[in-house]
């Protein structure tokens, strides 16, 4: 069964962060907030973790798949990164934006397609942002919502209920929207927004 933690989305507290993290450390998957969604993640090392969120998201192997990072000081680790595009992504970072970037070989070939590109975020989410300086690495990202489902779940109870035998730990942070990130292809010559979420998309028209 799922542990479930209730913490403050603004002031987390530090002793439960340290607590989360462990269990993300030891291999564990949680739901965790942003500042868009809930998510369902593990670190990026954890590649069964991966397996079992692809298993319950029922995604496909080529599914693009996305990474949160704390700070845009990361983000050159995992993506390749030109001096005009750090320039957009210190615009725009953090926020409900979500890049697809080119990945470096720091990003474990289990959550690369084939097309070996990343989805990339930083979260204006004090919670979240704790959690990932504490767990150490990039957490997988993908949002609360089942195959089939056109709805992404925002209410902790329900997600508890639905996913207490599938994950290790669900937090409750309080209600979330259920608009996702914006996702912004960076992989061309000019920016393709790609999915319209809670970032405003006309800044790229």
């Amino acid at each position: 069964m799922a542990q479930f933690i209730s913490i403050h989305p603004k002031n987390p507290q530090q002793r439960l962060i340290v607590q989360v993290a462990e269990i993300l450390q030891q291999g564990g998957i949680i739901v965790y907030p942003t500042d868009t969604t809930y998510g369902l993640g593990c670190g990026i090392s954890n590649r069964k973790g991966v397996e079992r969120i692809m298993r319950i998201k029922q995604m496909a192997n080529s599914h693009q798949l996305s990474i949160l990072v704390s700070d845009l000081s990361d983000i050159a680790n995992y993506a390749r990164v030109d001096n005009a595009t750090y320039r957009l992504l210190k615009r725009f970072l953090p926020g409900p934006y979500t890049f697809i970037l080119e990945a470096t070989r720091e990003v474990p070939k289990s959550i690369l397609p084939k097309r070996k590109t990343i989805g990339l975020r930083i979260p204006d989410h004090p919670l979240c942002l704790a959690l990932l300086r504490a767990c150490g690495e990039p957490l997988l990202s993908t949002s609360m919502r089942f195959a089939g489902e056109t709805e992404i779940m925002s209410d902790p109870d329900l997600i508890h209920s639905r996913t207490d035998h599938l994950v290790d730990l669900v937090i409750d942070a309080g209600p979330l929207p259920a608009s996702p990130s914006t996702v912004v292809d960076l992989t061309g010559p000019a920016p393709v927004v790609l999915r319209v979420g809670a970032g405003d998309p006309d800044v790229f028209v």
